[in-house]
């Protein structure tokens, strides 16, 4: 075959890739922020004690903490989405920030030692409430950056994946953070943990054959 048979051959199915805009998703993803915060408040989800848990430390240790992954986290993804970089380093970056809260956590309730034994502070009954409820809350950050990755350009699949995961995870539990009644730092540590790993896993499945371009 000759070879400009062959290239219209490869290159005859390709379609244009519309130029990155990161502003412009940046407002999109805002958008859909306050929508689901305003949406899922608007259900009477809020903790009614939020004004006395404003007073405690955990309390900011958890939201803080989750609105910075979440921040790191679609920046990671939406600087993914350009065929000329890779979310690798970034990813590192928010385990390394997430171990970081973790062992703020632990030094928060060293100086809030509680009575209650580990099995007690964990309430594994509204602990598997939490989870279904942030991992149901990740589900629009997944859906709007998957679209935005097929819409880019990834070139490293997996690893776009693994961060609109770790975004979409984080951005659900801090949502989520609002209701749950809980900032038991150990609480926290592991059904959080638990939450975000689960839809790090499910970005990670799904997307790489979803978002192809």
């Amino acid at each position: 075959m000759p070879n400009d048979l062959l290239i219209d051959e490869l290159v005859g199915d390709l379609r244009p890739v519309r130029p990155h805009n990161p502003v412009r998703q940046v407002a999109w993803l805002a958008v859909l922020a306050a929508l689901e915060l305003g949406g899922f408040a608007a259900l009477g989800t809020v903790r009614p004690d939020l004004a006395s848990a404003l007073d405690g430390a955990a309390f900011w240790w958890k939201v803080g903490g989750l609105a910075s992954l979440a921040a790191i986290g679609v920046a990671t993804a939406l600087r993914s989405f350009d065929p000329v970089s890779s979310p690798r380093k970034n990813f590192r970056w928010w385990i390394g920030v997430a171990a970081v809260l973790l062992a703020a956590g632990w030094l928060i309730d060293l100086g809030n030692a509680s009575p209650l034994g580990l099995a007690e502070r964990l309430q594994w009954r509204m602990g598997l409430q939490c989870l279904f409820t942030m991992t149901l809350l990740s589900l629009p950050p997944i859906l709007a950056l998957a679209i935005m990755m097929r819409r880019g350009a990834p070139t490293d699949r997996s690893a776009s994946a693994l961060a609109t995961g770790a975004a979409s995870a984080a951005w659900g539990a801090f949502i989520f953070a609002f209701h749950c009644p809980s900032d038991d730092p150990f609480y926290i540590a592991v059904w959080y943990s638990l939450g975000c790993g689960l839809v790090i896993l499910l970005s990670r499945t799904i997307l790489p054959s979803v978002a192809r371009w």
